[in-house]
């Protein structure tokens, strides 16, 4: 059953709603108030960000969900949430914060918690992922103890991930794809399949309770058949060259400037390409949505400011 603000659905809590990388928040935001929904979106700053979000009719809340006092007020009041954040050293204290006020609150009928499929190839000793990955799968622990009526949604790698932020950028620059991953292969998902899938979950969670869905993209390809898909959907020769992996690291990563722990995670994520973890194909989109998740050719087109300088 769908529900309409006329049926005294209570609201529904976005956290993260401002966004950064895809922006899931924002998106499952705008497609909630599309339905008609009554939307409570949490963000850090009240910007143009937040305005944005004001303007699509949602409830605008400024918190920091660290701060249990935060949570509680954004919380009260509302029937589902959505528990997203970027990748922060300060992500386990949000989320399990979140979890205690939640719990404490008693009222959720659902609470959808953003993962990342490498945690399912984890347990409590596994030492080669990222700190990020850690806190993860320790919040995912703490989910299943909580009692709380979870749905974990656990996508790939992001196409706007900054992995794929230095692909985009060397194919800008140069007409190459620059990468470390020699014959790896890898399962992108675009950060609107992924808001597609939670939103869709949120506006009707009866039968999603206590599962977890995997979401790959719609193929899992080596970088050969990657520059090959963005040469079509680019009508020009995209090549690849095969760079070690420290001197990615230390060029086109570094040039990202990211904040430590992002570096930290990203440059594991590198690692653990190599290693064939990213080698996934699931069907959690299907399962969800009904559709197949949009694949890289699909993000090349719809975004063509990407590909050019």
């Amino acid at each position: 059953m769908v529900y309409s603000p006329e049926t005294g659905m209570r609201p529904i809590l976005v956290t993260g709603a401002a966004g950064s990388v895809g922006a899931v928040g924002r998106t499952v935001v705008q497609g909630l108030r599309r339905r008609g929904l009554q939307v409570r979106a949490l963000v850090r700053r009240d910007d143009d960000r937040a305005q944005a979000l004001r303007a699509t009719g949602a409830e605008v809340v400024v918190g920091d969900l660290t701060c249990a006092r935060d949570v509680a007020d954004a919380l009260d009041g509302c029937g589902r949430m959505y528990f997203g954040m970027a990748v922060s050293d300060q992500y386990l204290l949000a989320a399990v914060t979140t979890a205690a006020v939640a719990r404490a609150y008693g009222r959720l009928e659902a609470f959808v918690n953003m993962s990342q499929l490498t945690v399912s190839e984890m347990d409590s000793t596994s030492g080669s992922e990222s700190h990020q990955h850690r806190q993860q799968w320790l919040v995912e622990q703490v989910l299943d103890w909580s009692g709380l009526p979870v749905v974990q949604v656990r996508p790939t790698v992001f196409m706007e991930n900054p992995l794929f932020q230095t692909v985009f950028s060397s194919i800008a620059k140069d007409g190459v794809i620059r990468w470390p991953f020699g014959e790896a292969r890898t399962s992108p998902i675009a950060a609107d399949d992924v808001a597609a899938v939670v939103e869709e979950i949120l506006a009707d969670p009866a039968g999603h309770i206590g599962r977890s869905y995997e979401l790959t993209g719609p193929r899992s390809q080596d970088v050969v058949a990657l520059a090959a898909e963005i040469s079509d959907a680019l009508h020009r020769t995209i090549g690849y060259t095969a760079v070690p992996l420290q001197e990615w690291l230390d060029n086109d990563l570094a040039a990202l400037e990211l904040p430590a722990h992002v570096r930290q995670h990203i440059s594991t994520m590198a690692r653990l390409h190599l290693d064939g973890r990213y080698d996934r194909q699931a069907e959690g989109m299907a399962e969800v949505t009904g559709r197949s998740a949009e694949g890289v050719a699909d993000f090349v087109r719809k975004n063509p400011s990407l590909f050019t300088r």
